[in-house]
């Protein structure tokens, strides 16, 4: 699973002029999930993340390099929870290192999904997440209450590399959160746009689309993406038979 590695090598290269707090996942170490999705309201929150107005974006990487997931982390650039005051910017980032992934494009598709959608069986108490995948973005809205318990990040990040992990296919998972207001908010969206290109072109691939590049819509993703156009032009035998118009 390389086609995302660039994606990776680029988010990296968006974080590299910050020094991250990092602590190492340990289980038992989660913040308390009530199992359900909690309304936190407006009067009894002490701020939110990524609200209307401020940058925010969201997006899961894969990798099967252990290179670029060397291990299960959270990984914080700014200010943790308790830190925080009033309305910031926000991204929460995830890595994650898969396994060999058996089948066809249509099977990877659906196992890389059912990874992904972990994200949406998380619920911190105290800690409401509202997500916008059409626009990849992700707004928190965090409790008072949850603040005076010493809610923060490592117990947040626990709390997602818990539920990812607990698919087979992830041998790794970081979780990076972004809270400093001196990033590339915007780019990090464009990169999550990409991430979203790139999974859903594999389900696309086998449905006929042109072979003609200068047609094909899939045509910029290609370019951009390492891997993406040997996978469009060898899936089985087909790019030999169809004659692929460079």
């Amino acid at each position: 699973m390389e086609l995302y590695n660039s994606l990776i090598r680029d988010t990296q290269a968006l974080l590299e002029s910050g020094a991250p707090k990092a602590w190492p996942y340990r289980p038992g170490s989660e913040w308390k999930d009530i199992g359900s999705s909690e309304l936190v309201l407006q009067k009894d929150a002490a701020f939110e993340l990524g609200c209307s107005g401020r940058g925010s974006a969201n997006y899961v990487l894969f990798t099967s390099s252990p290179e670029l997931v060397k291990e299960d982390q959270v990984l914080l650039y700014g200010k943790d929870l308790g830190e925080i005051s009033g309305p910031v910017d926000f991204a929460r980032i995830v890595l994650l290192r898969v396994g060999v992934l058996d089948g066809d494009d249509e099977a990877v598709y659906r196992i890389l999904k059912d990874i992904e959608f972990a994200k949406y069986h998380v619920y911190p108490e105290g800690y409401m997440v509202r997500m916008s995948p059409e626009n990849y973005r992700e707004q928190v809205r965090v409790s008072k209450q949850a603040i005076r318990r010493g809610i923060n990040f490592r117990q947040i990040g626990a709390s997602y590399i818990q539920a990812y992990k607990k698919d087979p296919n992830v041998l790794n998972a970081t979780v990076i959160f972004v809270t400093a207001p001196n990033f590339d908010f915007g780019a990090m969206k464009e990169l999550a746009k990409k991430a979203n290109a790139v999974t859903n072109t594999l389900t696309h691939i086998l449905e006929g689309l042109s072979t003609d590049c200068t047609v094909c819509a899939l045509k910029d993703i290609c370019d951009e993406v390492e891997g993406m156009k040997e996978l469009h032009f060898g899936v089985g035998d087909k790019g030999a038979d169809k004659g692929h118009k460079h």
